[in-house]
């Protein structure tokens, strides 16, 4: 429930994304086997990457130890063990690639059919087209529409795996490796276990709350741009059609103005767009910057103090950065998620006047009765 406050998601509106949902969950029961070995594939290469950076980050450790020794044996072993290492990151985010995207084609032909099937049939897709406000520009919801609330998903939801398993993995390093610090408070000394723990969570909280407030309009600038364009496309198609000779100067003229209001209207938007991005940019962008200099900030007086060598520091250094990484899943994905957002609202409407008028011929009496 949390989850779905975070990225904008009221109960009416999880409610009207429940057409894309039960849609989807048809598919997958009909390709289950599929489904199932992707998946765990999926999550097998996501576990593999964080071994590998888990390793990277040891290997941080040792590197920069060997260098404020002077140790030019150590510095070459380090040296050729990066090799495999990087090769073997640079595999699994190729072989992730691959994954994704397999399983992006696949989500999206077999919703896609589904979509297609439902909307020709008995003629539906004639009967469809201005129904009912928000089914406009099927064609558009079918083409594109689908693929986006098909890809954003998989991506979103692989990466939201992977912050997951990798924050509570890297919280190890940070407690164990960044261990406690004395702050001292009215002439005492006080003692804080774990104090880049709570640096990192107090850090990325504040991040995320920024981005959710900065940014809770970006969906619905998103969709309106999207409903824009895709009646811009239906006035730029309406020129195709042939006019009688004698109205056909009149017809054309009323195209032409009904063209440029299209452009207009998603020019306007396209603009608000801008205004949305510049924000959460603000966030984002500020937000690479900080964090490592906040991870260098908390770890240098412990350093200092002689109490943390260089290769703690710097691999407790890139571990908040990691941690903080995975936490700021929102930050990083807020766009995404706004952009999924709006187009599987485009495909839920469009499904659910589908069904609807499946029900309405379900109840509507055999053609021999009504005649």
């Amino acid at each position: 429930m949390q989850f779905f406050r975070q990225i904008g998601l009221t109960f009416q509106q999880r409610k009207e994304l429940q057409p894309f949902w039960t849609a989807s969950q048809a598919v997958w029961r009909t390709h289950r086997s599929k489904v199932l070995v992707l998946g765990g594939f999926l999550v097998t290469v996501v576990m593999m990457q964080l071994l590998v950076q888990v390793l990277l980050n040891l290997w941080n450790r040792n590197f920069f130890d060997a260098l404020e020794r002077r140790d030019a044996h150590a510095l070459w072993v380090q040296i050729q063990l990066f090799v495999p290492l990087a090769a073997g990151s640079i595999f699994l985010a190729a072989t992730s690639v691959w994954g994704r995207m397999t399983a992006q084609r696949g989500w999206r032909a077999a919703l896609t059919r589904h979509i297609i099937g439902k909307w020709l049939a008995n003629g539906r897709h004639a009967r469809l087209n201005g129904m009912m406000h928000g089914t406009e520009n099927p064609e558009y919801r079918i083409a594109v529409d689908v693929r986006i609330s098909t890809d954003a998903p998989v991506d979103l939801a692989l990466a939201l795996f992977a912050s997951l398993v990798t924050a509570f993995t890297f919280f190890g390093v940070l407690w164990t490796v960044g261990g406690s610090i004395d702050v001292p408070v009215f002439g005492m000394t006080l003692t804080v276990p774990g104090y880049l723990v709570i640096g990192v969570i107090l850090y990325s909280t504040l991040m995320s709350g920024l981005m959710t407030v900065v940014g809770h309009h970006l969906a619905a600038v998103i969709e309106r741009l999207n409903q824009s364009d895709a009646e811009l496309r239906a006035a730029a198609d309406a020129f195709r059609g042939e006019q009688p000779a004698a109205a056909a100067h009149i017809a054309e003229g009323l195209k032409r103005t009904e063209l440029s209001l299209k452009l207009q209207a998603a020019l306007l938007w396209w603009r608000e767009l801008c205004w949305q991005l510049m924000r959460t940019t603000l966030i984002s962008h500020g937000n690479s910057l900080l964090a490592p200099v906040v991870a260098w900030v908390l770890c240098v007086p412990k350093y200092l103090s002689g109490t943390m060598t260089l290769g703690e520091l710097t691999q407790t250094a890139a571990a908040f950065v990691t941690v903080q990484s995975a936490f700021n899943w929102l930050v990083d994905n807020y766009q995404r998620l706004a952009d999924w957002r709006s187009s599987a609202h485009r495909v839920s409407t469009l499904v659910a006047a589908l069904d609807d008028l499946g029900k309405t011929e379900e109840l509507a009496p055999p053609a021999a009765e009504r005649s």
